[in-house]
Protein backbone atom coordinates (compact mmCIF):
# COMPACT_ATOMS: atom_id res chain seq x y z
CA UNK A 1 0.00 0.00 0.00
CA UNK A 2 1.56 2.99 -1.03
CA UNK A 3 2.52 6.36 1.37
CA UNK A 4 3.14 9.47 0.93
CA UNK A 5 7.51 8.83 1.77
CA UNK A 6 10.13 11.91 1.75
CA UNK A 7 13.77 11.51 1.44
CA UNK A 8 13.70 9.37 -1.82
CA UNK A 9 15.68 9.60 -5.22
CA UNK A 10 14.10 8.19 -8.20
CA UNK A 11 16.17 6.84 -10.87
CA UNK A 12 15.41 6.87 -14.47
CA UNK A 13 15.90 3.01 -15.68
CA UNK A 14 14.90 0.54 -19.02
CA UNK A 15 14.02 -2.98 -17.98
CA UNK A 16 17.02 -4.89 -19.12
CA UNK A 17 19.35 -2.42 -18.91
CA UNK A 18 22.08 -2.30 -16.41
CA UNK A 19 22.48 1.52 -14.48
CA UNK A 20 25.25 2.44 -12.65
CA UNK A 21 23.88 4.13 -9.48
CA UNK A 22 27.08 4.69 -7.24
CA UNK A 23 30.89 4.03 -8.10
CA UNK A 24 30.59 0.53 -6.48
CA UNK A 25 26.86 -0.50 -7.25
CA UNK A 26 25.02 -1.24 -10.30
CA UNK A 27 21.42 -2.22 -11.03
CA UNK A 28 19.32 -4.36 -12.93
CA UNK A 29 15.52 -4.28 -12.69
CA UNK A 30 13.49 -7.07 -13.55
CA UNK A 31 10.05 -6.64 -15.61
CA UNK A 32 7.61 -8.01 -13.29
CA UNK A 33 5.93 -4.68 -11.74
CA UNK A 34 2.86 -5.21 -9.71
CA UNK A 35 1.13 -3.41 -6.99
CA UNK A 36 3.65 -5.09 -4.58
CA UNK A 37 6.39 -4.88 -6.83
CA UNK A 38 6.23 -1.52 -7.64
CA UNK A 39 8.30 -1.22 -11.12
CA UNK A 40 9.97 -4.53 -10.40
CA UNK A 41 12.65 -6.16 -8.53
CA UNK A 42 15.74 -4.53 -8.40
CA UNK A 43 18.96 -6.56 -8.52
CA UNK A 44 21.98 -4.90 -7.28
CA UNK A 45 25.71 -5.95 -8.44
CA UNK A 46 28.27 -5.10 -6.13
CA UNK A 47 31.95 -3.94 -7.57
CA UNK A 48 34.19 -4.68 -10.37
CA UNK A 49 35.66 -7.65 -11.67
CA UNK A 50 35.14 -9.65 -8.61
CA UNK A 51 30.88 -9.11 -7.98
CA UNK A 52 28.57 -10.14 -5.82
CA UNK A 53 25.11 -9.99 -7.01
CA UNK A 54 22.41 -8.72 -4.48
CA UNK A 55 18.70 -10.89 -5.09
CA UNK A 56 18.78 -12.32 -8.52
CA UNK A 57 14.99 -11.92 -8.65
CA UNK A 58 11.85 -13.34 -9.64
CA UNK A 59 12.24 -16.55 -12.10
CA UNK A 60 12.52 -14.62 -15.92
CA UNK A 61 14.49 -15.82 -18.42
CA UNK A 62 14.61 -12.22 -19.52
CA UNK A 63 15.75 -11.03 -16.42
CA UNK A 64 18.52 -13.73 -16.02
CA UNK A 65 19.74 -12.81 -19.48
CA UNK A 66 19.90 -9.10 -18.26
CA UNK A 67 21.87 -9.93 -15.38
CA UNK A 68 24.53 -12.05 -17.11
CA UNK A 69 25.04 -9.41 -19.74
CA UNK A 70 25.68 -6.53 -16.97
CA UNK A 71 27.92 -9.27 -15.68
CA UNK A 72 30.18 -10.06 -18.83
CA UNK A 73 33.85 -10.70 -17.96
CA UNK A 74 33.29 -10.60 -14.79
CA UNK A 75 33.72 -13.30 -11.95
CA UNK A 76 30.83 -13.65 -9.50
CA UNK A 77 32.25 -14.61 -6.20
CA UNK A 78 28.99 -14.49 -4.12
CA UNK A 79 24.86 -14.63 -4.72
CA UNK A 80 23.18 -13.16 -1.52
CA UNK A 81 19.80 -12.96 -0.69
CA UNK A 82 17.54 -10.70 1.47
CA UNK A 83 14.59 -12.87 1.39
CA UNK A 84 12.88 -15.74 0.28
CA UNK A 85 9.95 -14.22 -1.37
CA UNK A 86 9.35 -15.32 -5.02
CA UNK A 87 10.25 -11.85 -6.36
CA UNK A 88 13.85 -12.03 -4.74
CA UNK A 89 15.25 -15.43 -4.19
CA UNK A 90 14.42 -17.67 -7.73
CA UNK A 91 16.70 -16.45 -9.96
CA UNK A 92 19.75 -17.31 -7.76
CA UNK A 93 19.36 -21.08 -8.65
CA UNK A 94 20.25 -20.41 -12.50
CA UNK A 95 23.00 -17.39 -11.76
CA UNK A 96 24.51 -19.95 -9.44
CA UNK A 97 24.86 -22.67 -12.49
CA UNK A 98 26.24 -20.47 -14.11
CA UNK A 99 28.60 -18.59 -12.63
CA UNK A 100 29.86 -21.27 -9.91
CA UNK A 101 28.88 -18.34 -7.33
CA UNK A 102 27.34 -19.49 -4.02
CA UNK A 103 24.18 -18.36 -2.33
CA UNK A 104 24.57 -17.09 1.34
CA UNK A 105 21.14 -16.05 3.26
CA UNK A 106 20.05 -16.65 6.66
CA UNK A 107 18.10 -19.48 5.99
CA UNK A 108 15.56 -21.09 3.89
CA UNK A 109 12.12 -20.12 3.78
CA UNK A 110 10.68 -19.29 7.61
CA UNK A 111 13.72 -20.67 9.03
CA UNK A 112 13.44 -17.67 11.36
CA UNK A 113 10.46 -19.05 12.65
CA UNK A 114 10.46 -20.62 16.57
CA UNK A 115 7.34 -23.25 17.45
CA UNK A 116 5.22 -22.74 14.05
CA UNK A 117 4.71 -25.46 11.50
CA UNK A 118 2.45 -23.84 8.98
CA UNK A 119 4.88 -20.76 7.09
CA UNK A 120 3.97 -22.73 3.99
CA UNK A 121 0.36 -21.24 4.18
CA UNK A 122 2.22 -18.22 2.35
CA UNK A 123 1.94 -18.52 -1.40
CA UNK A 124 4.23 -16.49 -2.43
CA UNK A 125 7.48 -18.15 -0.48
CA UNK A 126 10.22 -19.76 -2.51
CA UNK A 127 10.27 -23.33 -0.92
CA UNK A 128 12.90 -24.26 -3.16
CA UNK A 129 15.89 -22.03 -1.91
CA UNK A 130 18.26 -23.18 0.41
CA UNK A 131 21.44 -21.48 1.16
CA UNK A 132 24.76 -22.89 0.85
CA UNK A 133 26.09 -20.57 3.38
CA UNK A 134 24.07 -19.82 6.21
CA UNK A 135 24.78 -16.27 7.28
CA UNK A 136 23.69 -14.47 10.57
CA UNK A 137 23.40 -10.98 12.19
CA UNK A 138 26.98 -9.50 12.37
CA UNK A 139 28.54 -11.64 10.02
CA UNK A 140 31.16 -9.84 7.34
CA UNK A 141 31.70 -10.61 3.79
CA UNK A 142 34.57 -9.94 1.83
CA UNK A 143 35.07 -9.53 -2.09
CA UNK A 144 37.86 -7.29 -3.92
CA UNK A 145 37.55 -4.03 -2.95
CA UNK A 146 34.58 -4.13 -1.20
CA UNK A 147 32.72 -5.43 2.40
CA UNK A 148 29.36 -6.62 3.47
CA UNK A 149 28.47 -7.00 6.82
CA UNK A 150 25.29 -8.62 7.70
CA UNK A 151 22.08 -7.48 9.37
CA UNK A 152 18.99 -9.05 10.58
CA UNK A 153 16.46 -7.63 10.15
CA UNK A 154 13.14 -10.16 10.97
CA UNK A 155 8.94 -9.14 10.26
CA UNK A 156 8.59 -9.10 6.75
CA UNK A 157 9.54 -12.29 6.92
CA UNK A 158 11.46 -14.40 9.23
CA UNK A 159 14.69 -14.92 7.22
CA UNK A 160 14.81 -11.47 6.16
CA UNK A 161 18.66 -10.22 6.18
CA UNK A 162 19.55 -6.55 4.83
CA UNK A 163 23.28 -6.04 3.60
CA UNK A 164 25.18 -3.15 4.34
CA UNK A 165 28.38 -1.73 1.69
CA UNK A 166 30.76 -0.67 4.41
CA UNK A 167 32.89 1.52 1.86
CA UNK A 168 29.85 3.59 0.57
CA UNK A 169 27.47 3.39 4.14
CA UNK A 170 24.92 1.81 1.84
CA UNK A 171 22.39 -1.11 3.51
CA UNK A 172 20.56 -3.08 0.54
CA UNK A 173 17.42 -3.14 2.69
CA UNK A 174 15.36 -5.48 0.51
CA UNK A 175 11.49 -5.73 1.76
CA UNK A 176 12.23 -4.46 5.09
CA UNK A 177 12.21 -0.74 4.05
CA UNK A 178 10.87 -0.01 0.78
CA UNK A 179 11.23 3.10 -1.24
CA UNK A 180 7.68 3.27 -2.44
CA UNK A 181 5.91 1.39 -0.04
CA UNK A 182 5.49 -0.03 3.26
CA UNK A 183 6.22 -3.37 3.90
CA UNK A 184 3.63 -6.07 4.17
CA UNK A 185 3.46 -8.19 7.00
CA UNK A 186 1.60 -11.02 6.81
CA UNK A 187 1.56 -13.72 9.60
CA UNK A 188 2.72 -16.75 10.12
CA UNK A 189 5.66 -15.90 8.56
CA UNK A 190 5.59 -12.19 9.08
CA UNK A 191 5.92 -10.81 12.42
CA UNK A 192 5.22 -7.40 13.38
CA UNK A 193 7.00 -7.38 16.67
CA UNK A 194 9.94 -8.17 14.81
CA UNK A 195 9.07 -6.01 12.45
CA UNK A 196 9.33 -2.91 14.39
CA UNK A 197 12.24 -3.82 16.34
CA UNK A 198 13.71 -4.25 13.39
CA UNK A 199 12.76 -0.96 12.07
CA UNK A 200 14.34 0.62 15.23
CA UNK A 201 17.69 -1.25 15.04
CA UNK A 202 18.15 0.53 11.89
CA UNK A 203 17.78 3.46 13.78
CA UNK A 204 20.90 2.95 16.05
CA UNK A 205 23.28 2.56 12.55
CA UNK A 206 25.42 5.18 10.38
CA UNK A 207 24.18 3.98 7.13
CA UNK A 208 23.71 7.28 4.58
CA UNK A 209 21.84 5.77 1.48
CA UNK A 210 19.09 2.78 1.40
CA UNK A 211 18.87 0.93 -1.62
CA UNK A 212 15.59 -1.16 -1.35
CA UNK A 213 14.87 -3.90 -3.82
CA UNK A 214 11.38 -2.30 -5.18
CA UNK A 215 11.63 1.69 -5.08
CA UNK A 216 13.98 4.24 -5.24
CA UNK A 217 16.87 5.33 -3.32
CA UNK A 218 16.65 6.51 -0.11
CA UNK A 219 18.72 9.42 0.98
CA UNK A 220 18.08 10.82 4.51
CA UNK A 221 17.23 6.92 6.21
CA UNK A 222 16.55 7.70 9.96
CA UNK A 223 13.68 10.52 9.22
CA UNK A 224 12.20 8.04 6.79
CA UNK A 225 12.47 5.20 9.42
CA UNK A 226 10.80 6.82 11.57
CA UNK A 227 8.00 8.46 9.00
CA UNK A 228 6.91 4.13 9.02
CA UNK A 229 7.52 3.83 12.43
CA UNK A 230 4.87 6.36 13.17
CA UNK A 231 2.78 4.80 9.93
CA UNK A 232 2.33 1.81 12.15
CA UNK A 233 1.69 3.45 15.39
CA UNK A 234 -0.77 4.80 13.81
CA UNK A 235 -2.31 1.89 12.59
CA UNK A 236 -2.74 0.45 16.07
CA UNK A 237 -4.69 3.48 16.80
CA UNK A 238 -6.73 2.66 14.05
CA UNK A 239 -7.63 -0.70 15.48
CA UNK A 240 -8.32 0.54 19.23
CA UNK A 241 -11.00 3.21 17.51
CA UNK A 242 -12.69 0.25 15.76
CA UNK A 243 -12.58 -1.93 18.46
CA UNK A 244 -13.70 0.74 20.84
CA UNK A 245 -16.44 1.42 18.19
CA UNK A 246 -18.06 -2.29 18.13
CA UNK A 247 -16.04 -3.59 15.33
CA UNK A 248 -14.54 -6.71 16.91
CA UNK A 249 -13.52 -8.99 13.65
CA UNK A 250 -11.02 -7.77 10.97
CA UNK A 251 -12.89 -8.18 7.83
CA UNK A 252 -15.28 -5.46 9.48
CA UNK A 253 -12.31 -3.15 9.53
CA UNK A 254 -10.38 -3.01 6.56
CA UNK A 255 -12.64 -1.29 4.50
CA UNK A 256 -13.18 1.37 6.56
CA UNK A 257 -9.14 1.66 7.81
CA UNK A 258 -7.96 1.29 3.95
CA UNK A 259 -10.69 3.21 2.09
CA UNK A 260 -8.48 4.53 0.10
CA UNK A 261 -6.53 1.77 -1.12
CA UNK A 262 -8.25 -0.39 -4.33
CA UNK A 263 -10.40 -3.54 -2.93
CA UNK A 264 -7.99 -5.83 -4.82
CA UNK A 265 -5.45 -5.25 -1.66
CA UNK A 266 -8.02 -6.02 0.99
CA UNK A 267 -7.11 -9.34 1.64
CA UNK A 268 -3.33 -8.03 1.59
CA UNK A 269 -4.21 -5.56 4.04
CA UNK A 270 -6.61 -7.86 6.21
CA UNK A 271 -3.07 -9.91 7.13
CA UNK A 272 -1.59 -6.89 8.03
CA UNK A 273 -4.18 -5.93 10.59
CA UNK A 274 -3.84 -9.55 11.70
CA UNK A 275 -0.10 -9.06 12.24
CA UNK A 276 -0.95 -5.79 14.29
CA UNK A 277 -3.39 -7.94 16.01
CA UNK A 278 -1.10 -10.47 17.53
CA UNK A 279 1.35 -7.73 18.12
CA UNK A 280 -1.43 -6.11 20.55
CA UNK A 281 -2.50 -9.61 21.89
CA UNK A 282 0.93 -10.47 22.69
CA UNK A 283 1.35 -6.78 24.72
CA UNK A 284 -1.77 -7.97 26.58
CA UNK A 285 -3.93 -4.71 24.92
CA UNK A 286 -6.75 -6.90 23.33
CA UNK A 287 -7.90 -9.90 23.76
CA UNK A 288 -9.68 -12.70 21.70
CA UNK A 289 -9.81 -16.59 22.10
CA UNK A 290 -6.81 -18.84 21.51
CA UNK A 291 -4.68 -17.49 18.88
CA UNK A 292 -5.18 -14.36 16.91
CA UNK A 293 -6.64 -15.34 13.26
CA UNK A 294 -8.14 -13.72 10.58
CA UNK A 295 -11.68 -14.57 11.34
CA UNK A 296 -11.46 -13.95 15.22
CA UNK A 297 -13.29 -11.89 17.08
CA UNK A 298 -11.69 -9.05 19.16
CA UNK A 299 -11.77 -6.72 22.14
CA UNK A 300 -9.97 -4.07 24.25
CA UNK A 301 -8.61 -5.47 27.47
Amino acid sequence: MAVQIPYVREIEFEYGDCDEVSPLIRRVVAKNPSAFTYKGTGSYIIGHGDVAVIDPGPMLGEHVEALLRALEGETVSHILITHTHSDHSPAAEPLKALTGAETYAFGPHGSGQHGLDDVQVEEDGDMEFKPDVEVRHGDIIEGDGWTVECVYTPGHTSNHMCFALKEEKALFTGDHVMGWSTSIVSPPDGNMEQYMASLRLLLKRDDEIYWPTHGPAITDPKPFVRSFIAHREDRERQIMEQLAAGRTRIQDMVPIMYAAVDKKLYPAAARSVLAHMEHLVARGVVRTEGRATLSGEYRLA
